[in-house]
C-alpha cells in the first residue's frame, strides 16, 4: 500500500492511550492523521504537540455512539480535501464487572463505543473506499477477544463481536479492494485500566465484600502484576499498525506483546475443559471457596 503523505488515516479514540500513540507514529511516519476524540482539552494537546513538530495531524472532535457526531468528523475530514484511506478502530472502553451485576445500560455503553462505534464508523467511509477501489480497515481488538478471563464479560463480549464482524467483512469487501485487519493486543500499560477502575467504581463496594469479593481481589493482584512486569509500549503496538498498513497484503490478525501468538495456539490445542480448570486454578475458582452469599 502507497505510504506517502497523500494517504489519510482516521484514528479513533486518538486522544489517549494507544491511539494517540498510533495518531502520533503514523504522523511522524508521513501519513496525514486526524486524530478523533471526545476530550476538547486533549485534542488541543495534540494540535499543539503537531504545530511543534510540524507534522500533519490534526484533531477532530467525534463521539463514535453518536450518528450526528460522526457525519461531522467526516465532514471536516473532506471539507479538507482529504480523504479516508486508512480507518483505525481503536475507540474503547472497558467494564470490568460481574455478569450478574453490570448494570444493562452500562452494559450498552461497552457495546456502544467497543463494537457499533467501530461499525459506525466503518459504515461512513466504506463507500469512498468502494469508489476508490482501495483502502484499509483496522480494527483494534485485544486477546480478550479471543479469550474471555473472570469479570471481563462485558469487555470480551463486546470485543468477540468485534471479531466475528471483522471477519464477515474482510470477505465482503475484498473484490473491492478494501483490507480490513484485526490487531489484538495484550495487556499494555495505558490510561485505560484506570478508565476501567473508575467506569466501576459505583460497582466497587459490592465486589470488594459481595459474592465475587474473591475473583474481584485476585484480578486486582493480577492487573497489578501485569502492570509491574508488561515491557510492551503504546509505540510498540503503533509499529504493529503500521505494519499493517504497509503490509501487501496483510495478514487478518496481528498480535502485539510479547508470547501472545503462542500462547493463543496453546489456548486453541487445549480442550474447554482443561482450559477452564486452569482459569478456575488461577482465580482461585473452587466451589468450597466461593463465598456463600
Amino acid at each position: 500500500m502507497e505510504t506517502n503523505a497523500t494517504q489519510a488515516v482516521l484514528v479513533t479514540g486518538a486522544t489517549s492511550g494507544l491511539g494517540r500513540a498510533t495518531a502520533i507514529f503514523l504522523a511522524e511516519q508521513g501519513y496525514r492523521v486526524f486524530a478523533a476524540g471526545r476530550s476538547a482539552e486533549r485534542r488541543a494537546a495534540l494540535d499543539a504537540l503537531a504545530h511543534e513538530r510540524k507534522f500533519a495531524l490534526t484533531s477532530i472532535e467525534m463521539d463514535v455512539r453518536d450518528d450526528a457526531s460522526v457525519d461531522r468528523a467526516i465532514a471536516q475530514i473532506e471539507a479538507a480535501g482529504a480523504s479516508v484511506d486508512v480507518l483505525v478502530n481503536n475507540a474503547g472502553l472497558a467494564y470490568v464487572v460481574p455478569i450478574e451485576e453490570i448494570r444493562l445500560e452500562d452494559l450498552h455503553q461497552q457495546f456502544e463505543t467497543n463494537f457499533f462505534g467501530a461499525v459506525r464508523v466503518t459504515q461512513r467511509v466504506l463507500p469512498g473506499m468502494r469508489a476508490r477501489r482501495r483502502g484499509r480497515i483496522i480494527n483494534m481488538s485485544s486477546l480478550a477477544g479471543r479469550l474471555a478471563l473472570p469479570l471481563f464479560g462485558p469487555y470480551s463480549g463486546s470485543k468477540f463481536a468485534l471479531e466475528g464482524m471483522t471477519d464477515a467483512l474482510r470477505l465482503e469487501v475484498y473484490p473491492f479492494g478494501i483490507e480490513v485487519v484485526l490487531i489484538e493486543p495484550g495487556y499494555i500499560p495505558t490510561d485505560m485500566e484506570t478508565t476501567a477502575l473508575g467506569l466501576a467504581s459505583d460497582y466497587r463496594e459490592n465486589m470488594e465484600h459481595g459474592p465475587y469479593s474473591s475473583v474481584y481481589k485476585r484480578f486486582v493482584r493480577s492487573w497489578r502484576r501485569n502492570a509491574a512486569r508488561a515491557k510492551t509500549t503504546p509505540e510498540d503496538c503503533a509499529r504493529v499498525i503500521l505494519r499493517a498498513i504497509r503490509d501487501t497484503p496483510p495478514r487478518a490478525r496481528y498480535q502485539v506483546t510479547l508470547g501472545s501468538e503462542f500462547f493463543l495456539w496453546g489456548m486453541r490445542l487445549l480442550p474447554e475443559r482443561l482450559r477452564d480448570r486452569m482459569m478456575r486454578r488461577s482465580f482461585g475458582l473452587t466451589r468450597d471457596s466461593t463465598s456463600r452469599k
